[in-house]
């Protein structure tokens, strides 16, 4: 045993995650996509939820209303909005207007919604909403099973992310556009590759 190197195996037993060192920072959320399966799913809390209550136009004018359901299919692993991640649907809102959120995750893995500058997506946090108001509670933490709502005014131009605001959850492609526009006199929701449509 004279050749015995206690550091060695301490070093091969913590790459084999046999023993856990602490970094003292707190680690990520892990997302186990298997937790979303079969009876798992509240769906009551999504029933009789269509595509066109993904926006609609609010009961005042210049006020908007986004559905956005986490683990809506089965799309990137469940971690999508509405069946979209990677950007890959786009909400426009006109600058100035009110836009309502109703987010709902029937699954009991932990989710959230925040909106943030979109090169956020590309961190492992992506830090507070870019609005006052835009963000589910504890967005870091997350909620399971259940819906919440937040309000926000869409105050500044700019290209935006409603993401998901656990840590490594927008890098993983939980995300969607949202788009600030002066351009746009009527917010629009385009998904997919197929063309805007507008809010009713």
């Amino acid at each position: 045993m004279r050749n015995f190197r206690p550091h060695l195996l301490w070093a091969a037993l913590a790459v084999n995650g046999l023993v856990r060192v602490s970094s003292g920072e707190e680690q990520p959320v892990v997302h186990d996509p298997s937790v979303h399966i079969g009876a798992g799913l509240k769906k009551e809390l999504i029933a009789g939820i269509t595509e066109a209550d993904f926006l609609k136009l609010g009961g005042k004018p210049g006020t908007v209303k986004l559905t956005l359901i986490t683990a809506f299919t089965e799309a990137n692993s469940w971690m999508n909005f509405n069946g979209y991640s990677h950007g890959n649907a786009i909400y426009t809102i006109p600058v100035g207007w009110t836009v309502e959120v109703t987010f709902i995750n029937p699954s009991p893995s932990p989710h959230s919604a925040i909106v943030v500058d979109r090169e956020m997506v590309r961190k492992v946090q992506v830090g507070p909403p870019a609005f006052e108001g835009a963000s589910t509670p504890n967005p870091g933490t997350g909620m399971s099973t259940s819906k919440a709502a937040f309000t926000f005014t869409a105050s500044e131009l700019g290209e935006y992310a409603i993401t998901c605001g656990i840590p490594t959850h927008a890098t993983a492609g939980h995300w969607v556009a949202l788009n600030v526009s002066a351009e746009a006199t009527i917010p629009t929701l385009a998904l997919g590759d197929a063309p805007p449509r507008e809010a009713r």
